[in-house]
């Protein structure tokens, strides 16, 4: 009988900032098609921890393996956490998408080139295969009308959503969301969780931060709660709200219900 390989195993992950302990020895572990959430207070280690997982930060100490593939490390004159192959983070990075809160669209570059340049760039992609596999995405988050528009045309609804195309043209094995929504007019929220909602029906295996309570209670496979850079409780929707344990989540829990920016 064959033992599934997770999708991403995350252990011990230690980071500082200075003197500023941050997370301190954070482990996760998703399996394909899971979706795990991140919630907690701002300043909790969230989107630091996220960012570990994508090795856009180093961290300090702990492991992190992407598909079965651990990414290996060595430590530095200082003895500060350092990868020890960069092709290999380069390769491994290719296979995680990462949507950040504000977009971060080329500003000089139409929607559909956007999405087209990495696929023909990194993945060698033939252009029109590419750009044909863009405009399909484009349908899938409901831009399919706006491939020609420079993001300066675009909502910051728009904006996020072919954000979203963008990652997913790279076909990633995780996909991972930075508060997706934190940047956007409280009208334009539902766009955008909607097409997320859409990829977690269809399977895609994501870690989440977000603030979006209802949301996270409806898609996710398992809820973390996250409190000075520890997990402070975790468990499955139902059980987080419902019949948490930590006083500090209940209170968080109660203040996110007061509504938006009341945590």
């Amino acid at each position: 009988m064959s033992v599934e390989i997770p999708a991403v195993c995350v252990e011990g992950i230690e980071k500082s900032f200075g003197s500023l302990s941050v997370l301190k020895g954070l482990g996760l572990t998703a399996h394909s098609g899971d979706v795990v959430t991140l919630i907690g207070s701002s300043g909790s280690g969230k989107s630091t921890f996220l960012r570990c997982i994508n090795l856009l930060e180093q961290p300090d100490g702990g492991t992190i393996t992407i598909n079965g593939e651990l990414v290996r490390t060595r430590q530095d004159r200082n003895g500060k956490w350092q990868p020890a192959d960069r092709r290999q983070v380069e390769r491994i990075r290719s296979k995680v998408g990462m949507v950040f809160q504000n977009f971060n669209l080329w500003p000089h570059m139409t929607v559909l080139q956007n999405i087209v340049e990495a696929p023909v760039h990194v993945l060698k992609i033939p252009r029109q295969q590419a750009e044909e596999e863009a405009h399909a995405l484009l349908r899938k988050v409901g831009l399919a009308d706006k491939p020609g528009h420079y993001p300066s045309q675009l909502s910051g609804g728009q904006q996020q959503r072919a954000a979203i195309a963008r990652t997913l043209a790279m076909k990633p094995r995780l996909l991972l969301f930075d508060e997706p929504t934190s940047a956007l007019d409280p009208e334009l929220v539902g766009e955008v969780l909607r097409v997320i909602r859409q990829l977690a029906e269809e399977g895609n295996t994501m870690i989440i931060v977000t603030h979006e309570m209802q949301f996270a209670r409806e898609v996710s496979s398992e809820i973390m709660f996250l409190h000075q850079g520890r997990v402070e409780e975790k468990g499955a929707p139902e059980i987080i709200f419902k019949e948490a344990k930590s006083a500090r989540l209940r209170q968080f829990l109660a203040r996110a219900a007061g509504g938006p920016g009341a945590d």
